[in-house]
This record gives structure tokens, C-alpha cells and sequence, in this order.
């Protein structure tokens, strides 16, 4: 992937990870109620269930490649016209108060395991936001050496990010995080590279 398809993609699962949600949630009441160290087991769940869907996501793109340029195409779009939707569903719902997630003691990763796995926009959201990104003319696992370890990396950062806000503002730290501007300019952002992405007539070149 070349510097500057790499850099999309990056300020992309930013985006993509940051954006206020059920996990987000669980990680800053994980904080509140556990402590930062105890909490990260927490964030080693949702790092679990992003390394499986992004293995998925990989495997699926692969087949479809190989099955169908069109197919892939279609794709492409269908992936595109979700983050539109991800976009307007967070404008609509940004005034709403952050969702609670129930947790079960003793159980923090399995809980925040199932949390992640179960989430709409994780569900949906990884297939639709791989297909934006490869190349279907290079093999896919060079493509992983650089999407995978950045995927990861913008993930634990996020939800270590969250955790530490839980453990050092407390509840303050649910009121600034989901602000209602913060979460429609996240959505704006989603709509946005929807658009480009989707009117993009191949995913990003890769070097």
C-alpha cells in the first residue's frame, strides 16, 4: 500500500474506532468501576474480536475477488452506502443519551468480548470498510503486513484512550465524550467518506 493510501486508511479506522459507541461505553464504565490496570482486559476482548473480523473480512473479500470483479464492485458500494448510513443513524442519535451496556462481574473480558462482537456497526462495519481498501490485483496477504497491525494499533489506542478517560474523569468523561457536537462531527465524517469512497472507481492503490 503506498504512503499515502495508507495515510486514508488510517485517518479512516480512526474514525472508524473513536466514534462513540457501546464499546466505548463499556471501557470508560470498566474505568470508573474496575481501575485503568484491571480494565484492559476489557480492551484485550475487543482487540480479540477485531483480529477475528478482520481475518473474516479478509477471507471474504478474497473469495469474492476471485468469484467476481462485479461482485466485488457491488460490494464496494453496498460498503460504501453503509458508512453513509452509519453516518446519518450517529446525526440522528447524537442528542440521544450514551447507551448503557450491562456487565457482569467477574466476566470483563467475556462481557466486553460479546459487547464488541454484537455491535451493529462492528457486525457490518469491518466487511463494508475493508471493501473501501483492497486492491483486488495484489495479493491480499501483502495487503494485510500493513492494514492489520495499523487496524490494531488504532484500536488498542482508542479503547485504552477510553479506559484511562473512565478510570481519571469518571462519569465527566461520558459527558465529554458523547457531546453532541463530537458525535455529529464523527458522523459527518462517516457520510463523508462514504461519499468519496463510494464514487472512487477502484479502492485505494497500493504501491
Amino acid at each position: 500500500m503506498s504512503f499515502e493510501g495508507w495515510i486514508i486508511f488510517a485517518l479512516f479506522w480512526a474514525v472508524f474506532v473513536t466514534t462513540p459507541g457501546p464499546n466505548a461505553v463499556n471501557c470508560i464504565s470498566n474505568g470508573m468501576n474496575l481501575g485503568f490496570k484491571r480494565s484492559l482486559v476489557g480492551v484485550l476482548a475487543i482487540l480479540t474480536q477485531a483480529s477475528l473480523f478482520l481475518a473474516l473480512s479478509a477471507a471474504g473479500i478474497t473469495a469474492l475477488i476471485a468469484a467476481s470483479p462485479t461482485g466485488f464492485f457491488i460490494a464496494k458500494l453496498i460498503g460504501a452506502g453503509f458508512l453513509i448510513f452509519l453516518g446519518v443513524r450517529g446525526w440522528l442519535l447524537a442528542a440521544k443519551p450514551a447507551p448503557t451496556v450491562p456487565r457482569k462481574p467477574g466476566s470483563i473480558y467475556l462481557n466486553a468480548l460479546a459487547i464488541a462482537t454484537i455491535n451493529p456497526k462492528s457486525v457490518a462495519g469491518y466487511l463494508a470498510a475493508f471493501s473501501q481498501f483492497v486492491q483486488p490485483d495484489v495479493a491480499i496477504g501483502a495487503q494485510m503486513w500493513v492494514i492489520v497491525p495499523t487496524a490494531l494499533t488504532l484500536t488498542a489506542l482508542s479503547y485504552i484512550t477510553y479506559t484511562a478517560l473512565g478510570a481519571g474523569l469518571g462519569r465527566a468523561a461520558l459527558g465529554a465524550v458523547f457531546n453532541v457536537w463530537v458525535r455529529r462531527g464523527m458522523a459527518v465524517c462517516f457520510v463523508i467518506y462514504g461519499v468519496l469512497l463510494g464514487t472512487a472507481t477502484t479502492p485505494v492503490r497500493a504501491g
